[in-house]
């Protein structure tokens, strides 16, 4: 399944990391994004291996697995694989198709270069980080 360009757009524009890019962002995205397919229990990322990327799911769902264990499931609009475009470091979970997925990825150079240009799209990535980060650390009995 090959997406139009501007049906890339607006498929970036309903992802929440994006809801507050402008114009000239999503088409930077749209642009750079590479549409790729995985069919369901295809794993996308491996824990440990190097990681060049972030993906974001337009169609299926993915869970994320850390060390065997089921620590999350992602659909539509959602992402992972920021850590890696920050700092190529190894994947800290693998991910893999819970059904056929339809993922945009974007290269860590290019979302890099996304940056750069556009330094809100980066405050925006480490808020969301921060989110997860903190939802994955905070103690309810408080």
């Amino acid at each position: 399944m090959l997406i139009s360009g501007e049906a890339r757009a607006q498929l970036v524009r309903g992802v929440p990391l994006f809801a507050n890019a402008d114009e000239a962002l999503i088409g930077s995205v749209a642009g750079i994004a590479t549409e790729v397919e995985f069919p369901a229990e295809r794993t996308i990322a491996r824990q440990g291996e190097p990681g060049n990327g972030m993906f974001v799911i337009v169609r299926g769902r993915v869970r994320v697995v850390r060390d065997g264990r089921p620590v999350a499931t992602l659909g539509p609009g959602e992402w992972f694989g920021e850590l890696a475009v920050l700092d190529r470091g190894p994947r800290v979970a693998s991910v893999i198709a819970d059904e056929p997925t339809v993922c945009l990825a974007i290269a860590a150079w290019d979302a890099e270069q996304l940056f750069l240009e556009h330094p809100g799209l980066a405050i925006a990535l480490l808020r969301a980080l921060a989110s997860r980060m903190r939802s994955a650390t905070e103690d309810h009995r408080h």
